[in-house]
């Protein structure tokens, strides 16, 4: 195998000036590559037609540093004309954790530096690169680029629609970006670069997060995400390995929990992406940052363009809202978008196609019923819960029945308790089980069955919740923001004390009273725990059903079926005492019967 490697390297090394020498290259075709691929080595082609870029013969390079504004209603975006890249990308509809207009260039994010022997801090975006940076597979013309101080055809304060070109020159290497502006999210842009004469594959990048990413939890939810036909794939960071080559793809970029940079490209079948993974510390306490006191978090970004020539293509560059991502479509065509649309960047979970649903149902209550996510999502409750009202009965009723014929179930079991567990007469047992079920027309399955029926819709609303930016800093009554925890807990010591009160109420016949004990302790301390860091929107979402669940209790308590269970529970609890059951007592310091 070694000798076969050896002699096809000779092979194709004699070749390859005969064949530069006397074959003339054909254009080159659509690259049918896996969708993953290793991060190939830079490829060299000739244009086939000089570009202005490529056809300067002079240096072309600015004496000191300006900047360009672009704005319109959405955002406001500040270029350097070093490296033609942003230093700033504010939203304008957005605001930050200290209230002010959302820049999602990051800079929280810091990067451990050596400066004259003293070790420091500085923003990662220093390090790894600003948005619209060029990458490139060697690192050398990356820094390069990125440092270089272009040509702008403008400087000063732009207003959309406008069109921005930068351009550099070093007599050798050459490199161009034209940016185009409009009254939407999307940012058209071109880039070219050549090295003496040749195509160099060079992309716009967007390396190092978002600025929205403040704590720990917002950059482990960040990843990449991209389509190809009609599949969307979700790669989280413990999937993302810096420098990996994704082709053929009708968009793709990165993003966080609410909003993304993502590349839509002119030809996707051309299309590549590669994708970038750094690592990065924050402050463990954002309020007080210290310097002594970080955290490494992951460090996610995107570079995507062009496989075979110069890159042409939209980004998209905001928040991932239904109604906007859902206007987006890639692959222009004739001016008519064709391909899928964005909608694919929020995530509604397994249970997708009730989720988004639910959320349009959600929205559309804001809008038209209450005036306040907080409220919309109480009335939602309401009727969720109503609607599955009749499930939560059909399971009591099928809990009696099964509470009914315990005694018989258990008289069967005992006969068969000394039988090893791979006898095969424990057969027999299971046989004579089903058939009292039989007899006594019991369903064992309709008990769980209803519950089973409630949890892809109750998942699709918790998921729900967590995926959309519409509550993203909405207030509700003392809360600031229905996405983030409730700052002073009040929703999580509700959550305990109403599942407390709801455990004690469920009536319970055929549990042990040390297993319903405790019962009534784990679950609401279970319940507080996960509820402790979750989003406000969620925990008031599950507050209000378990408070609905308690009156729907008390109701069905009340009913001929909630009394004749408490009074088979009462008649089981009476036998038991009186059949005088050991307890377990200490005695000087020792557990006995």
């Amino acid at each position: 195998m070694l000798l076969v490697f050896a002699l096809t390297f000779i092979i194709l090394l004699f070749f390859q000036p005969v064949l530069m020498k006397y074959v003339k290259k054909p254009a080159p075709a659509p690259e049918p590559a896996p969708a993953v691929a290793p991060a190939p080595a830079p490829v060299f082609s000739a244009p086939t037609q000089p570009t202005p870029a490529a056809a300067a013969t002079t240096a072309r390079q600015a004496s000191a540093e300006s900047e360009t504004v672009v704005e319109n209603e959405l955002y406001r975006i500040a270029f350097t004309n070093r490296g033609a890249q942003v230093k700033s990308w504010v939203l304008k509809r957005y605001d930050d954790d200290r209230g002010r207009p959302l820049d999602l260039v990051n800079t929280s994010a810091q990067i451990q530096t050596q400066q004259n022997g003293v070790p420091g801090l500085q923003p990662a975006a220093v390090t790894f690169g600003y948005p619209m940076s060029l990458w490139t597979y060697d690192q050398n013309l990356r820094g390069k680029l990125n440092s270089a101080l272009w040509v702008c055809d403008s400087q000063g304060s732009l207003k959309a629609p406008a069109s921005l070109t930068c351009d550099y020159s070093d007599g050798e290497l050459r490199a161009r970006k034209t940016f185009h502006f409009d009254g939407s999210y999307l940012v058209g842009v071109q880039s070219e670069v050549t090295s003496h004469g040749q195509f160099v594959p060079a992309f716009p990048a967007w390396p190092a997060g978002f600025g929205d990413q403040i704590l720990a939890t917002g950059y482990a939810a960040a990843r990449i995400d991209y389509q190809s036909g009609d599949k969307v794939t979700r790669l989280d960071a413990k999937k993302v390995s810096g420098g990996s080559t994704y082709r053929a793809f009708n968009w793709g970029g990165a993003a966080d929990q609410y909003f993304g940079a993502v590349f839509l490209p002119s030809q996707p079948d051309d299309a590549v992406m590669v994708t970038l993974h750094e690592s990065a510390a924050i402050p463990k306490n954002a309020a007080q940052p210290d310097a002594k006191e970080m955290q490494t978090v992951p460090l996610l970004g995107v570079a995507a363009g062009s496989g075979s020539g110069p890159t042409a293509g939209r980004w998209f560059v905001g928040p991932k809202a239904v109604d906007v991502l859902d206007g987006i479509r890639s692959a222009p065509a004739g001016g008519q978008a064709v391909g899928p649309s964005l909608g694919g960047m929020v995530d509604f979970g397994f249970f997708g196609f009730v989720g988004k649903p639910l959320f349009l149902w959600l929205k559309w209550t804001q809008h038209r019923v209450v005036a306040n996510w907080g409220w919309s999502i109480a009335f939602l409750t309401i009727v969720i819960n109503l609607a599955l009202l009749p499930l939560r009965i059909t399971s009591m009723r099928s809990a009696l029945k099964m509470q009914k014929i315990q005694p018989q179930v258990n008289d069967v079991k005992k006969k068969y308790e000394k039988l090893p567990m791979r006898d095969p007469r424990r057969a027999e047992m299971n046989q004579e089980i089903s058939a009292l079920f039989k007899e006594q027309h019991v369903n064992p399955a309709a008990g769980c069955l209803p519950m089973l029926i409630q949890m892809p819709f109750l998942w699709a609303f918790y998921t729900m919740l967590s995926a959309t930016i519409e509550l993203r800093h909405q207030p509700w009554l003392w809360i600031r923001d229905l996405s983030s925890p409730d700052p002073y807990h009040v929703l999580p010591v509700l959550i305990v004390a109403s599942t407390w009160l709801m455990q004690k109420m469920t009536p319970t016949p055929g549990v042990d009273a040390a297993q319903a004990r405790m019962m009534n302790l784990m679950m609401p301390v279970m319940l507080g725990f996960f509820s402790w860091a979750v989003a406000s929107g969620l925990g008031l979402y599950w507050l209000l059903g378990t408070l609905i669940a308690i009156a729907t209790q008390q109701v069905l308590n009340r009913t001929t079926l909630g009394r004749e269970m408490r009074a088979i529970a009462d008649k089981r609890a009476r036998r038991r005492e009186g059949r005088g059951e050991p307890k377990m007592l200490r005695v000087e310091g020792k557990r006995v019967k």
